[in-house]
């Protein structure tokens, strides 16, 4: 054999090493049934029931040989089973002539009152199980709650409202408040008489504790825009039915509420000064300082850049301000947290220093008198205030080095800014379940590359009690499942980690090559790519399963890191993050061969249908194939509650520049749209737009428009379009037919 000959051998080895293998129908189903992998996963992660005031708590594990209830002491970690499942299940089969096995007891709503009484529903009825006495019998008694309750909830709350002395009732008539002694109408005082059917006041009446006074809003109104909905082929006629949605857009008029203050004892309206308050977004009442001297609402300036706690003085009317954010930028208003402490000083989170952290506030003039938590990290959510012990309990993320730093933790620390506690110090993302008292705790972690390990652990000093459950996937591993790995790579400005993951079809094998497709949500509300473990993620695992290899990430322009970070969306929500993803992928494939980025895919729903199209506009020197679910393809169009919050108010060029359908001509690439008639979250109008957009500009495009159906889109059917769509245009295959 000459050079030569050999030499064009090489070629074609190196070819058919690389080419796809073809798609057939049996890959399909393979990829449908990936479901059962669930079933070979044991001793997952622990989710713990504590019981009543009591220490200790009780889980259901899933294991080799059935489902067992455990209960579990805290004090000394004993674990032993919760009940004896044969007794049980005779009972049940005895009751209801079924063959129920030990194992596989079909328990649901498990409620244990104490450690030896529990209530539960099987076959249809409610039943009370005394472990002790081995006795099961009809629960009348949980029912008869259950239906008091229902009615309950189905009363109309807003008709009278009882002062705290029991003496009083407020009520709204004729867009008015009135009073009146209670059980006696004959007396009733009309409270105000300016209630109008466009200015009225809220039947949210908050009577201070001493049932002196009482606080609500007067509400100027306005008449919100409407979106039509068709549904095209209802189940019970032949013709269509139109359907109408209450849904404020971006720009909208929106209704204005002010606070109002009534003193009881004179019957007359105490004035305030609102002038201040009166360009918003929302206002809310939050409630009475526990002393009636005064009661607290919250503001929310329209534009999101300006927040306010204030206070008003129940004797004079003046307002003092708790608590004052500003940012040039915007402020997370769904993230505020305020805590008004015993001592009149508030707890208040915040981004002024470029990290969400925990901040104590002067009670008397709003200014900070400390910052309690401080690093390059963020806190995410505040769980506890402990003021008898000045602790704090709250999670946090992104302080410990060379970690992912999406990873939750659970931490404490004094109010002094003191005792910084990791209570969760374990490599991975925590899950914690305290007691009621706090004493204890069970905390799950995972990773995406480590199934979970759930364990009991002593609140005062992290300690570990005793290890509860390791997750068991060794049958997962003997059949070469392949888990997730989790990849980290420089963003845009070369110094910032963007993190993610890389997602295998089941039979992976790194000697051959594999086309990259990333799954897409650059919504700046949250962080997206999930960070506990998964034996099958449905949106990802059968589009790896047909030959792929599936990627999701956080790119910059998301929330959970620096406000520095986070502010890459601001009146750029076309950005989502796009140079740090494509950066990622070149590295990831740099490091991994058999990542074949050359014809990189690209899908998402909602805010990630808006990016997957986004990127055949922006990014088409990267991404070639495009499947958009239900996108929101121009924030003018979407609701305006999200798109305000990253857009801004009012409405500039930036929506222009951000807009899928003011930049369809720029498409390049394979694009396939996908949405239903009777969404209500994005208005399909949206994507309608969209078509028309590309239609003028001649561009061609794949659109596939849902009778029936809303924003939730995953079902089969359109999953198995969009994977047909990938195979045709990224593997250039036919796909096997149906």
């Amino acid at each position: 054999m000459n050079r030569i000959t050999f030499f064009v051998l090489f070629i074609f080895f190196l070819f058919f090493l690389n080419v796809n293998a073809q798609v057939i129908t049996e890959d399909y189903v393979r990829a449908d049934t990936l479901l059962k992998r669930n079933n070979k996963v044991y001793n997952g992660a622990v989710r713990a029931n504590w019981i009543a005031e009591t220490s200790s708590f009780w889980y259901k594990n899933r294991e080799r040989n059935g489902e067992v209830y455990y209960k579990v002491d805290a004090s000394n970690g004993r674990k032993s089973k919760a009940f004896d499942h044969k007794k049980l299940a005779n009972l049940l089969n005895k009751e209801n002539n079924t063959s129920h096995t030990p194992g596989k007891l079909p328990l649901t709503d498990v409620k244990f009152h104490n450690v030896n009484e529990l209530t539960f529903m099987a076959d249809g009825t409610q039943w009370r199980y005394f472990i002790k006495n081995n006795r099961l019998e009809k629960d009348t008694v949980s029912v008869e709650a259950n239906t008091v309750q229902r009615r309950w909830r189905g009363h109309k709350e807003t008709t009278k409202v009882l002062s705290p002395d029991g003496k009083w009732e407020a009520f709204i008539r004729d867009n008015n408040i009135y009073v009146c002694p209670a059980g006696n109408e004959k007396e009733c005082v009309a409270l105000t008489v300016d209630g109008s059917p466009n200015l009225y006041y809220s039947s949210r009446i908050m009577w201070s504790p001493d049932s002196k006074k009482i606080a609500t809003v007067k509400i100027r109104d306005v008449k919100e825009r409407r979106i039509p909905l068709i549904e095209s082929s209802p189940d019970k006629q032949l013709q269509p039915i139109l359907q109408w949605r209450d849904y404020a857009k971006p720009g909208d008029v929106i209704p204005v509420h002010l606070p109002v203050l009534f003193d009881m004892e004179l019957k007359k309206q105490i004035p305030l000064e609102t002038g201040l308050y009166q360009h918003q977004f929302m206002l809310t009442l939050d409630e009475w300082r526990k002393d009636s001297s005064g009661f607290i609402f919250s503001f929310n300036q329209r534009g999101h850049q300006r927040y306010i706690v204030a206070e008003v003085n129940a004797e004079t009317g003046n307002i003092m301000h708790l608590a004052d954010e500003k940012s040039d930028t915007f402020i997370y208003y769904y993230k505020v947290y305020s805590h008004f402490l015993e001592s009149g000083e508030t707890l208040w989170v915040s981004e002024r220093d470029g990290w969400r952290h925990i901040y104590l506030l002067s009670g008397e003039t709003g200014e900070v008198k400390r910052q309690i938590t401080k690093g390059e990290w963020v806190v995410r959510d505040i769980l506890r205030v402990d003021e008898e012990h000045q602790l704090i309990y709250f999670t946090a993320s992104g302080f410990n080095e060379g970690e992912d730093p999406y990873n939750l933790h659970y931490c404490t620390i004094r109010m002094d800014g003191s005792g910084f506690t990791d209570l969760t110090p374990e490599n991975g993302n925590h899950t914690a379940m305290f007691s009621n008292d706090y004493a204890y705790f069970v905390d799950t972690y995972s990773r995406p590359d480590l199934p979970p390990v759930s364990i009991l652990k002593k609140t005062s000093d992290a300690s570990t009690v005793s290890v509860l459950e390791k997750c068991d996937i060794s049958d997962l591993l003997a059949e070469g499942f392949t888990m997730r790995k989790v990849f980290q790579a420089k963003g845009r400005d070369a110094k910032t980690d963007i993190w993610g993951t890389i997602t295998y079809p089941s039979y992976f094998d790194d000697s051959k090559s594999y086309p990259v497709i990333e799954m897409i949500y650059a919504g700046p509300h949250d962080s997206h790519v999930v960070k506990d473990f998964r034996a099958f993620n449905h949106l990802i695992d059968k589009t790896a399963e047909l030959g792929f290899i599936v990627v999701s990430i956080d790119g910059m322009g998301t929330y959970n890191r620096s406000k520095a970070f986070h502010d890459v969306c601001w009146k750029n929500l076309k950005d989502a993050g796009f140079p740090d993803r494509i950066l990622w992928m070149k590295a990831a494939a740099e490091k991994y061969p058999y990542m074949d980025i050359s014809n990189v895919g690209i899908y998402g729903w909602s805010a990630g249908g808006q990016n997957a199209m986004s990127a055949l506009l922006f990014h088409n020197d990267f991404y070639k194939v495009a499947v958009a679910f239900c996108g929101c393809h121009d924030n003018r169009m979407d609701k305006i509650w999200w798109n305000e919050q990253w857009m801004g108010y009012p409405l500039d060029e930036s929506y222009i520049a951000c807009s899928n359908v003011e930049n369809a001509h720029l498409l390049k690439g394979k694009l396939f749209l996908i949405n239903g008639e009777l969404d209500d979250n994005v208005d399909p109008a949206s994507t309608l737009q969209v078509v028309k957009a590309l239609m003028d500009s001649g561009k061609n495009f794949d659109q596939l428009y849902l009778p029936a159906r809303g924003h939730s889109l995953g079902a089969p059917f359109e999953l198995r379009k969009m994977n047909d769509f990938f195979v045709k245009h990224i593997m250039k295959q036919d796909p096997p037919e149906w």
